[in-house]
């Protein structure tokens, strides 16, 4: 199977999302930023304390209404956690066994710990290394939205309106835990869907990881080339759309491609034979084989488009993109 309950949107969950009395965002950025200010949005938060290296940063979110307080990472932030109902970590994933090791024994009885992280495979397993008893209050997931942008200036309510989030529990988590996070996703908008561990790596590794590893190569190589001023002067529409994503977050990016590396490995295989395929076609002048490729790809992708494409709210959300 490609996937466990491949598909499936999470059940028994509760009728309505619960009220958060507290929560603490662990990086307080585009993701951490948009979730807080959607349960806002909703009615469904009280308090939300942001955890952040920087103090600018944390500076903004508080000054935007993102957070009600802050502490710094470098403080002693663990003592949040005590009486919170839920944890959000939203930083880059190398971060990850850090933050999780801090936190061990220092979670409240009640308190549940879910994640954004781009990868699962790598967090489950600090996770287990970590959490020990507050493991089945754990809930993996991964918001599939975001922007180039980044920073609690990027963050917005509507961010996760009408787009996918991927759940990966695992045995030993708490169904009830996962209603919660399932529930308060579907407060912010989101379709919630569930995948084992393996499978949203693989799958992303191809849709995602990919496409970023390939716009940062490409925009870098043009970049170093002598003629990098007259290529970048006389670049349109399809290099700016198809290499927006090279202005993501570098160190994000950078912890996505090591955590998830035997995946991407295989899609970069896959893709370099197809590209070497083109190749060969194009030495050839082999038309026919060219505009076949390209006749498939575009059905491919229209299909694609309409069957999975963003709704007009989806749309109309990704609005404070370009700010």
């Amino acid at each position: 199977m490609v996937a466990e309950r491949r598909g499936a949107v999470a059940g028994a969950a509760p009728a309505r999302a619960p009220r958060i009395g507290k929560l603490v965002v662990v990086g307080v950025g585009l993701i951490g930023g948009s979730f807080a200010l959607a349960l806002r949005a909703a009615g469904l938060v009280d308090t939300v304390v942001g955890v952040g290296r920087g103090r600018a940063n944390l500076d903004a979110a508080q000054r935007l209404s993102i957070i009600d307080r802050q502490v710094r990472i470098d403080a002693d932030w663990a003592a949040e956690l005590a009486d919170a109902d839920l944890v959000l970590l939203a930083t880059p994933v190398a971060q990850y066994p850090a933050l999780l090791a801090a936190m061990a024994g220092r979670l409240g009885p009640a308190t549940i710990v879910t994640d954004a992280g781009s990868t699962k495979q790598d967090v489950i397993a600090a996770a287990r290394a970590t959490l020990g008893d507050a493991m089945p209050r754990f809930v993996p997931a991964h918001p599939i939205a975001g922007t180039e942008h980044s920073g609690a200036t990027a963050a917005f309510a509507t961010l996760f309106h009408e787009r996918n989030v991927v759940l990966t529990p695992v045995a030993a988590t708490d169904p009830a835990a996962t209603a919660i996070v399932a529930a308060l996703w579907r407060a912010c908008g989101s379709r919630v869907r569930m995948l084992d561990a393996a499978a949203h790596d693989r799958i992303f590794a191809a849709v995602s990881h990919l496409p970023h590893l390939v716009a940062f190569g490409l925009v870098e190589a043009f970049a170093a080339r002598p003629d990098a001023d007259d290529i970048f002067r006389f670049a349109a529409s399809g290099f700016r759309d198809f290499t927006r994503i090279a202005a993501s977050s570098p160190e994000m990016w950078r912890d996505i491609a090591l955590a998830n590396r035997d995946a991407l490995l295989v899609e970069v295989a896959a893709f370099r034979a197809q590209l070497d395929r083109l190749a060969a076609m194009v030495a050839a002048g082999d038309g026919d084989a060219l505009a076949a490729v390209f006749a498939r790809a575009r059905t491919a992708r229209r299909e694609w488009e309409a069957t999975y494409g963003p709704t007009p709210a989806a749309i109309a959300a990704d609005g404070p993109r370009e700010r």
